[in-house]
C-alpha cells in the first residue's frame, strides 16, 4: 500500500481527538464524498494503520490509531483508552468543531485538541484543559461542551482559568443546570459565550 500525505493526515486528526467517527474523518479531511472516504478507510484499516471497533448500541463504528499507525506519525505508542462514558461527549466536542471550523472558515492548524494542550502544559500536575482551542482574528477562543451539571466550585475554577488564558470562552450545552450556572457566572467573567447545542447544525455532517 502507498501511504499518501492524506493518510497521514487522517491518522493525525484521529491521534488529536483519541477517536473520530467517519463523517468526522470525511468532512475534517475534506473528502468529496463519503464512498471515497469509506474506502480508503477501509484500505487503512486492512493494513492495520487504523482501528474500528463498535463499543455501544447505535452508535457508529470509531476509528483508532493502530500501533502500526502511531509508529508511522510517530506518536505515543499506546493504545488509547477509550472511556464509555464519554464517547457522546467526544462526539459532540467534533460536532462543534466541525460547525466551527465551518462558521469561522478555520482551517485544523488553527485547532489545539485537548490532548494537544495537555502536551503543551508538560508532565506536571494534570490540569485541567478545554476540550479545544482555536484562533480566530489574533483571538484565542476555548471551547467547553458540558452535557451534564459539575459541582459549582469545580466549575468556575474552570471559568476562571479560562478567564486568565484565553480572549475568548465559548460554553456548549443542552443541559439547563449547566447553562442557568454559566449564566450565572458570566455576571462576573465578561468572555464568555453561551451557544445552545441544539442551535449547532453543521450542514456537511447531514
Amino acid at each position: 500500500m502507498l501511504i499518501t500525505a492524506r493518510d497521514k493526515e487522517i491518522l493525525k486528526l484521529v491521534y488529536r481527538f483519541k477517536f473520530c467517527l467517519g463523517r468526522h474523518i470525511k468532512t475534517l479531511i475534506e473528502f468529496t464524498g463519503s464512498r471515497a472516504s469509506d474506502r480508503r478507510l477501509k484500505t487503512l484499516v486492512e493494513t492495520g494503520y487504523l482501528s474500528r471497533k463498535k463499543y455501544l448500541y447505535g452508535v457508529p463504528y470509531l476509528y483508532t490509531v493502530a500501533h502500526k499507525g502511531r509508529i508511522l506519525i510517530g506518536v505515543n505508542k499506546r493504545e488509547n483508552k477509550i472511556r464509555l462514558e464519554q464517547i457522546a461527549h467526544d462526539i459532540h466536542v467534533l460536532d462543534v468543531l466541525i460547525y466551527l471550523k465551518e462558521k469561522y472558515s478555520l482551517t485544523l492548524g488553527d485547532i489545539l485538541s485537548e490532548r494537544e494542550l495537555h502536551i503543551k502544559g508538560g508532565f506536571g500536575t494534570r490540569k485541567h484543559q478545554p476540550d479545544f482551542v482555536f484562533a480566530y482574528e489574533n483571538k484565542q477562543y476555548a471551547v467547553e461542551v458540558e452535557l451534564t451539571p459539575k459541582a459549582k466550585a469545580s466549575t468556575e475554577r474552570n471559568v476562571r482559568d479560562n478567564y486568565l488564558n484565553y480572549d475568548y470562552q465559548m460554553w456548549v450545552t443542552s443541559d439547563n443546570k449547566v447553562l442557568s450556572m454559566i449564566e450565572s457566572l458570566s455576571n462576573e467573567y465578561s468572555n464568555i459565550i453561551i451557544v445552545r447545542l441544539e442551535q449547532i447544525e453543521c450542514p456537511s455532517l447531514k
